[in-house]
């Protein structure tokens, strides 16, 4: 059984803004991520639950936060943007 990407508000309206180039990127990543789930790093401390998958776009450094539910096989993209304050936001 394959894992199925689901999308958050807060992916949703980050995505939204984001340029073509970059938003191609990000799908590419969101392929790789559902491919192997557990290529991204587990965090730590507030954020225990989250894994972040790291790629590069338009010469910056993003940041594609998402969690898993391991029962139903779901992935949930909590976040996609480049890395200043990118950990900062996310725990707002």
């Amino acid at each position: 059984m394959t894992w199925s990407p689901q999308q958050t508000r807060r992916f949703a309206r980050q995505y939204k803004k984001l340029h073509d180039n970059t938003a191609k990127d990000v799908d590419y990543a969101v392929e790789d991520v559902t491919r192997n789930p557990q290529i991204g790093e587990r965090k730590k401390g507030d954020l225990a639950a989250l894994r972040v998958h790291k790629f590069h776009s338009g010469g910056l450094l993003h940041l594609l936060g998402y969690t898993l539910d391991e029962g139903v096989r779901l992935i949930y993209l909590e976040a996609v943007a480049p890395h200043e304050n990118f950990y900062r936001d996310l725990k707002r």
